[in-house]
């Protein structure tokens, strides 16, 4: 069962493939949240960094990375370690 998974694309590569044109979001300040994911989520961070913690899975991103959270993952832990802006869609 795959829960994440993660690459790296440019800021032009983003732009091209409309990935600025998404929602923006930014995190609360460390330490982190609680979050459930019932639908898959894309995101591409703009600034900070954390991880993700699903029962011991864990992803970590930053500045660059395109990420795509699984319903799969289900209840999890944001451990914000620099407060995250990220642009994101659902589905």
């Amino acid at each position: 069962m795959v829960k994440f998974e993660k690459k790296k694309v440019s800021k032009e590569d983003a732009e091209e493939k409309g990935i600025t044109n998404w929602g923006t979001w930014e995190s609360p300040p460390p330490p982190g949240f609680d979050w459930e994911y019932d639908q898959k989520e894309t995101f591409y961070v703009l600034e900070g960094e954390a991880e993700i913690d699903a029962d011991g899975d864990k992803i970590s991103f930053e500045p660059g990375d395109l990420v795509t959270v699984y319903p799969e993952t289900g209840k999890c832990h944001w451990n914000v370690k620099k407060k995250i802006k990220k642009h994101y869609k659902f589905g």
